[in-house]
């Protein structure tokens, strides 16, 4: 098992940037799959980015590509979300996600382990 907590939320102005980390516990993170979902008031949690086991490959929802990048550190146990050129629609809190499949890598119901997530709010 794995337990998650998110940090590096915070208001920042649109055009600004960001980093989110996700704290990971357990032996076995390297075996993990991790992702950013992200939820804004009132809408479904909705998938930001992934990253498989190694760091070899990420995934990417077509709203963020080119501003977000995902990257983990299997020796410190954390994931981490970068987030440039931040927009008003970028406003969310911000989950960290875990499982040991990217079977489903795009749908909530795809992860087993959940952070309490993080809020960011992009002002215009």
């Amino acid at each position: 098992q794995v337990q998650l907590v998110e940090s590096g939320g915070g208001l920042v102005q649109a055009g600004g940037s960001l980093r989110l980390s996700c704290a990971a516990s357990g032996r076995t993170f390297s075996s993990y799959n991790m992702a950013w979902f992200r939820q804004a008031p009132g809408k479904e949690r909705q998938f930001v980015a992934a990253i498989n086991w190694s760091g070899g490959i990420t995934y990417y929802t077509n709203s963020v590509k080119g501003r977000f990048t995902i990257s983990r550190d299997n020796a410190k146990n954390t994931v981490n979300l970068q987030m440039n050129s931040l927009i008003p629609e970028d406003t969310a809190n911000y989950y960290c996600a875990a499982d040991e499949s990217l079977s489903r890598l795009r749908i909530d119901s795809g992860y087993d382990y959940w952070g309490q997530g993080t809020q960011v709010t992009v002002s215009s």
